[in-house]
């Protein structure tokens, strides 16, 4: 299993006030409000989550090195599990034109509010029960969704994820290596309910037949 950081230098370049976000309000108020997936997550105050998420092209780096590192081609078909507003599935469309795309996501205002350009293309549904037939896909990934689910449904995405895909797969969960990572985690995060280090969540991937590569994101 090959660890790939696509994110690690967008991640880098966002400022973090970690203790601010546990002090200023009442974070477990927030973190409610953040799980219902709705306007106040996406484009509501910063303390319930994105405090507006906008399209700015700052996925393109992104999704031009995913296309380079799987070799994804005109024809090919790619999911985005868990895809939100899809400004990322869009940009990968952009970065190899061509793709037959698909993504998934339970939030309905998130699908509602996604790129105008793929939004046809995208469903609300669970990443525990993915409605498409196996071995569909290309190519599958998921970012930042996976930890915001209980141990019992984390089995069900994985096994969802790779029943779906082909031989390329991509999954890019929060974690951390060290005590100070595991904190400043804990204080940022609104929606994560599985906490593993990186060494914890392979084991897990290959408990449940996982055979893709995964990337980790950072709260140094």
């Amino acid at each position: 299993m090959k660890e790939i950081n696509f994110l690690a230098k967008y991640q880098k370049a966002t400022k973090r006030d970690y203790v601010q976000r546990v002090v200023e309000h009442d974070k477990a108020e927030s973190a409610e409000i953040a799980r219902q997936w709705g306007r106040d997550y996406w484009d509501g105050d910063r303390r319930y989550g994105y405090g507006g998420y906008s399209y700015d092209g700052r996925w393109r780096p992104i999704a031009e090195d995913i296309v380079r590192e799987y070799g994804l081609k005109a024809g090919d078909k790619v999911l985005d599990v868990g895809c939100g507003k899809a400004f990322l599935l869009y940009e990968i469309t952009q970065a190899a034109p061509g793709l037959d795309v698909a993504g998934i996501d339970i939030s309905e205002y998130g699908i509602e509010n996604a790129k105008p350009e793929v939004r046809d293309r995208l469903t609300v549904g669970n990443c525990t029960d993915l409605p498409w037939e196996d071995d569909t896909f290309d190519f599958v990934y998921s970012i930042n969704t996976l930890h915001n689910l209980e141990v019992f449904d984390l089995k069900r995405a994985i096994q969802e994820i790779e029943r779906v895909g082909k031989d390329k797969k991509w999954i890019c969960v929060e974690s951390f290596r060290n005590e100070r990572e595991k904190a400043n985690l804990l204080y940022w995060q609104l929606t994560c309910m599985s906490f593993h280090s990186p060494d914890a969540w392979r084991w897990l991937y290959q408990e449940y037949g996982y055979t893709g590569d995964c990337g980790f994101i950072y709260f140094e």
